[in-house]
Parts: structure tokens; sequence; C-alpha cells
């Protein structure tokens, strides 16, 4: 299939205020979006979905029947709709209202107000959602890679297993904690370990320190998946536990693509 361009793309804009829905769809259009449909409530963006899709979902966060993580959890739990990517406008500032949207596979958030570089990176990232290409390993074959994948939110791992399996990766097994990843770990191999961060019973950087120390998983790559602030002291301690590589929530395919292709070419 080939790739689509912003000017191919349908975008449903869900915004309760009449004003930042002109304002919104006036940048998009500076951006060259081909087609823009606009609602202000969720039931409205429902039945919009239900009647003829969408290529991208950009949502405000509270609207009077509802909220943007009532409608993210909606499209994300339809199989109809659940590979549509979803990006949030907001200011919202609070760490575990956004972490909310992470945990549920957001494509990107952006701040209201928002800068044009700020949108057109985020669009970026969700073009790269939408146009998928396999990855090219020189001593693998992408699609026997096998992949552990860890996280306790069912939607997050549907988010990154769609980022995955977009690039070729076909063995991905799930795991919903560190505690059932490492009996997973006891019985099978792995040439790649994708893991959370916060996670009951064992966390990700438990499963880490467990792979790294373990002379049987040491040379297994680890990315460790997490929206955690990168200068925070859980960041500085997840770093001593020899994880490779650190990638933040939302899930951006550009940035994993590097790091796979680092990772799996040492």
């Amino acid at each position: 299939m080939e790739n689509i361009s912003l000017s191919e793309v349908n975008i449903l804009l869900i915004e309760p205020s009449d004003t930042q829905r002109k304002i919104i769809t006036s940048l998009l259009i500076k951006e060259n979006v081909g087609e823009i449909d606009s609602v202000s409530t969720i039931a409205e963006a429902k039945s919009a979905l239900k009647a003829h899709g969408s290529d991208v979902v950009v949502s405000s966060m509270y609207f009077e029947d509802g909220t943007g993580l009532d409608l993210l959890k909606h499209i994300k739990g339809n199989d109809e709709t659940a590979s549509i990517p979803f990006m949030l406008v907001s200011s919202e500032n609070r760490v575990a209202k956004l972490d909310e949207f992470k945990q549920a596979g957001v494509a990107a958030i952006l701040p209201k107000p928002f800068k044009p570089v700020h949108l057109s990176r985020a669009l970026k990232a969700t073009l790269e959602l939408i146009n998928t290409s396999e990855l090219e390993l020189d001593l693998f074959d992408v699609e026997e890679v096998r992949v552990l994948l860890v996280d306790d939110s069912r939607l997050a791992r549907n988010h990154i297993r769609r980022v995955l399996e977009g690039m070729g990766l076909k063995k991905i097994q799930e795991a919903e904690n560190g505690a059932m990843a490492l009996t997973y770990i006891k019985d099978n191999t792995y040439d790649l370990v994708v893991t959370d961060y916060n996670m009951p019973e064992m966390d990700g950087r438990e499963l880490s320190e467990f792979i790294r120390f373990n002379p049987q998983t040491s040379h297994i790559p680890i990315i460790m998946v997490t929206s955690e602030a990168a200068d925070s002291a859980h960041m500085a301690n997840i770093q001593q536990t020899g994880v490779n590589a650190l990638c933040d929530k939302p899930f951006e395919a550009d940035e994993v693509r590097r790091m796979l292709v680092t990772l799996l070419s040492d």
C-alpha cells in the first residue's frame, strides 16, 4: 500500500468551543490537511465515526456529555476504529490526567494553545502510524524477531503492538506485568523486551534488573516505555538497571524504528 500524505488525510475534530474549532481548523488547513470534519460533542463524534470513519481523530478533553478519555477508550475498544490515531488537544497539565491518555494509547498530546511547530510534529508522528513500512535488519528476518511486550494496560499494549506489527514484527507475546513476564522468560527465548515502567506486582525496573543480571537473559535488549519525566528520580534509577533505551509515551513510530534498528543490529 502506498503512503498517504496529509493532503489525503481526513481528520475528525471534536471541540466544544466554536472559537477553538475555528482556530484549530485554520491551523490544520495551513498544514495542508485534506479534509476536516468538526463536531462539538462525544455523541456527535461517535455518530460520525460510525457513519463514515476517519483517518485521524483530534479531540479536546472535556465535553458536556463526557471526556476525551471516554471517546479514546470507545475508539480503541472497537475493532472497526481501534487503528485510528487519536490526538489530544488540551490545556490540562496535571500529570495524572494526561497519564490516563498515555496509558490508553493516545498518538500525540498537544498543549492548548499550541504553536504550529507542535502541530507539525504531532501530525508527523500520527502519519507514521498510518504509513507503516517493514524494518530492514542486517542480522534478523524481522518477521522472526521474538518480542515480549509487557504493560498492565491492555489499550497501551494494543497500541504498541500495532506500531510494532506495522514494522513487520509478528512474533509478539504479551504479559500484563513483570511477574507474568518472568514466567514467560523462564520458558521462552526472546530477541527483544519492550516493557512499561509502572506496573503492579513487579514493575519494569525490577523486571529489567532480573533480565540484565541473569546470565541466560543478560544479552536481551530492553526498551523501557514510560510516561515519567526524563529528569525524574525514577528515570535515574532505571538507567542504572541496564535498560538499552527509554521511550516516551505516546509511543512514536519513528523514534521506535530508530531504536529497533540500533538495538537489533548490534
